[in-house]
């Protein structure tokens, strides 16, 4: 299991590093020279096999962002705050949907799935209205964009992209949280951007992506390093490291269990039961 983790996300964004950290960080939780041979055979293979198939590539592609000294460091208090209370708010409310939502809403599920199931495309169908079609798919298109600096989200967009992806995991058929969360922290990124003039949009796009995805896995390093590959951007490392860290400790305040434990744990104590 280990290895497939770390293959798939070496070879779903290019990120050969990104793999082996979070099958460490994450999967793990702790560095086993028993398996670590396994680990780093898999990442390799991924990686050579997405190569051959698609070529060298950068997910969200480049940008040469930098953050100066300075002011330009209240962006990463900023983005850390928001993105680590975003996250863990995110989290908390996929952890209590795992276990079962309360209420009328708990009860509808049970009594009419299917009803429950149209309900749930509907809100997806007003969110994708709301925000102009942007809200469908992983996000790819507008966190490529975003960090590209050719494409200007709504300010509503990470608000409604969040929206969209906890509906879409009540519903039963999750959308993904990887993409999605990195495209949720683009769009916090450009809303925060305004309120650190120093920094440039660029950086706070990465700090805003680091931030969020932190916030949201409670894996600081993995989402420093996987940021720091998909846009080919080794400028930002020590930023992008220090916002992955304080958003994870506020992100802690907000939601204690790291949400792929938390979930792994409600699954097995399913099939148990």
């Amino acid at each position: 299991m280990l290895a497939g983790g770390a293959a798939g996300v070496a070879a779903a964004f290019n990120t050969p590093l990104a793999g082996i950290v979070f099958a460490i960080e994450e999967l793990s939780h702790s560095f086993e020279a028993r398996t670590s041979g396994t680990v780093f055979t898999a990442v390799v293979v991924a990686g050579a096999t997405t190569l051959g198939l698609v070529g060298n590539y950068t997910y969200f592609g480049q940008t040469s962002a930098v953050l100066s000294n300075g002011a330009a460091w209240l962006a990463v208090i900023l983005c850390s705050v928001t993105g680590g209370l975003a996250g863990g708010l995110f989290s908390r409310m996929l952890l209590i949907a795992a276990g079962g939502l309360p209420g009328w809403a708990g009860r509808m599920i049970i009594r009419y799935p299917v009803g429950f199931a149209a309900l749930c495309g509907l809100l997806l169908a007003v969110i994708g209205f709301l925000s102009g079609g942007h809200t469908y798919g992983t996000g790819y298109a507008q966190a490529r964009g975003m960090v590209e600096g050719h494409t200007m989200m709504p300010p509503t967009y990470a608000l409604l992209k969040l929206a969209a992806t906890v509906v879409s995991y009540v519903s039963g058929i999750p959308g993904g949280i990887f993409a999605p969360s990195l495209s949720i922290g683009a769009g916090l990124g450009s809303v925060l951007a305004p309120l650190v003039p120093a920094a440039p949009m660029g950086a706070m796009i990465l700090l805003g992506m680091t931030a969020y995805f932190s916030g949201v896995v409670q894996a600081p390093i993995t989402a420093t390093v996987i940021v720091m590959e998909m846009t080919a951007n080794q400028n930002l490392m020590i930023p992008l490291m220090a916002t992955a860290f304080l958003s994870f400790a506020v992100s802690r305040l907000v939601c204690r269990r790291p949400l792929y434990g938390a979930l792994a744990r409600r699954f097995l104590q399913v099939q148990g039961g």
